[in-house]
């Protein structure tokens, strides 16, 4: 068995583990990036114009935060976007739902409460009901059944996707009016309006 000093020394040992090490970081860099265009693919197929981190007042007086919001074909929707990976197990009556997956069991506080409030929010600025989804994405898998209110990034743009491209354009007319209140009462200073591909 060879001495792990000599294999130090070597000259090529030191740049072998950084070009490893570089590797590793590039295939990580990948595959984040594939699963954040994945999103912003969907996001921009199912969206005219969308707005993120929107900030709007709330009920008790206080304010809430928006993940995205999203100008569509069908409407206003709000999306709360949720990366976890592994089985997730939860329900409509559950308070926790948990995870297991390779980084052991954890729980977390069920999402469709507080997108009931954002979708409350929502509803005290622009009196139209919008739509809410949590989207789940890839890598999370509900083993015992899916929630109400909860999709995959699939299931999101078959749902609301428009694929006559000329009639959406009229629908989104009807909804304009609607966008500009909440943009108005947006808290933040900045309001993050994003054009969604057919929006631009």
């Amino acid at each position: 068995m060879p001495d792990l000093s000599q294999l130090y020394a070597t000259p090529w040992f030191l740049p072998a583990v950084g070009v490893l090490a570089l590797l590793i970081v590039w295939i990580i860099y990948r595959y984040l990036r594939g699963r954040n265009n994945a999103l912003q693919r969907a996001l921009d197929e199912i969206s005219f114009e969308r707005i993120e981190g929107l900030i709007i007042p709330n009920a008790d007086e206080g304010e809430i935060q928006i993940d995205q919001l999203l100008l569509t074909s069908q409407g206003l929707l709000i999306v709360d976007i949720k990366d976890v990976k592994g089985a997730v197990f939860g329900s409509n009556k559950m308070q926790d739902w948990a995870v297991i997956g390779n980084e052991g069991r954890y729980t977390f506080s069920n999402p469709q409460p507080m997108l009931f409030d954002r979708i409350a929010a929502v509803r005290q600025v622009v009196r139209e009901v919008p739509a809410g989804r949590i989207l789940f994405l890839e890598g999370a898998e509900f083993t015992k059944g899916v929630p109400g209110l909860v999709c995959t990034i699939e299931e999101l743009v078959n749902e609301f996707g428009e694929p006559d491209k000329k009639a959406a354009k009229f629908k989104i007319e009807a909804f304009r009016p609607y966008w500009e209140l909440i943009r108005k009462a947006a808290l933040n200073s900045e309001v993050n309006d994003i054009r969604g591909r057919r929006g631009r």
